[in-house]
């Protein structure tokens, strides 16, 4: 009486685990079921009902079994179907919003790299211009305040720029590069208002202004134009950088600058997009970039109503 007193726990554990195997094993099944195609089923009811001939001889106890297995596939399937359906979409939005924080984060490392290399180049200018003519160093300086006012906020912002507002960041450093250079820069914007609204990636505009003057106009004694324009071409946005400075050099000229916008662009519109360097008859450089044209959100909204 003691023994089987003390076996009786070890047999309702056993009975239990069983017990929670054929549940397991039921939901799989049923899974199964409903995810599986009606052909499919057919042709796996048909090769069990086979199998079960050639081995007992008699499949006819089979009948209710795929009877069963057919209604509840009809009656419990779609339903079970929309469920797991459900839940490989939440799967998936959860993967893609990880995708998106990590391509956040990539965007962010890239930026960064831009944001100290005109900040160090504009300063330096000013130390420049302290040490030879201290009121256009302290004109420039007041520019660059002016210029950073409205240039940080939206550099650290998480939403998508428009083109309007990187023409109006290259427009304030071109004012602290016409302090530095005077007569030797004659820059000129010619786009279009009505696409000011569209979407532009921050700070590339900036980074072909930056290196039009840089390695274009700068080392060339007589100075000369920079101009800033935009068109839509294919379907696609152009905006592109003219200079009628040194020319174009691989080697030397944007260096990480051009490296930068290519992997952004990769990295924002994959094969979508793009930035060509052109070098045109009557000299100078044209950098243009490429992208897809999209209205700003806050623009799209303002021309509905």
């Amino acid at each position: 009486m003691d023994k089987l007193d003390e076996t009786k726990p070890d047999l309702q554990a056993s009975l239990r685990e069983i017990g929670r195997v054929l549940v397991r094993l039921w939901w799989q099944f049923f899974d199964w079921l409903a995810v599986v195609s009606r052909k499919q089923l057919a042709l796996v009811l048909f090769l069990v009902f086979v199998a079960a001939s050639f081995i007992f001889r008699d499949p006819a106890p089979l009948i209710p079994l795929i009877i069963t297995v057919i209604i509840i596939k009809i009656l419990a399937g779609g339903k079970r179907r929309a469920e797991l359906t459900a839940s490989w979409a939440t799967a998936r939005a959860d993967t893609e919003q990880l995708e998106r924080s990590l391509l956040e984060a990539r965007m962010e490392a890239l930026q960064a790299q831009i944001e100290p290399h005109f900040l160090f180049n504009t300063l330096s200018s000013i130390d420049q211009l302290i040490q030879t003519d201290p009121p256009r160093a302290s004109k420039m300086q007041q520019s660059l305040i002016r210029y950073l006012r409205s240039a940080m906020p939206q550099m650290r912002d998480g939403s998508r720029p428009s083109l309007g507002q990187q023409v109006a960041l290259s427009s304030a450093f071109l004012e602290i590069m016409e302090v530095r250079m005077e007569e030797r820069l004659q820059p000129a914007v010619n786009v279009p208002e009505g696409l000011k609204s569209a979407i532009f990636p921050s700070m590339m505009l900036q980074t072909l202004v930056e290196n039009a003057i840089k390695h274009g106009l700068e080392p060339k004694a007589e100075g000369g134009k920079l101009i800033i324009a935009a068109e839509i071409r294919d379907g696609l946005l152009e905006v592109s950088v003219s200079d009628s400075g040194m020319g174009f050099a691989p080697k030397s000229a944007g260096g990480v600058g051009l490296a930068n916008i290519r992997e952004r662009l990769k990295v924002l519109y994959g094969g979508k997009a793009e930035l060509v360097i052109l070098v045109p008859l009557e000299g100078g450089t044209r950098a243009t970039i490429r992208v897809p044209y999209e209205v700003a959100p806050v623009a799209a909204e303002a021309n509905r109503t």
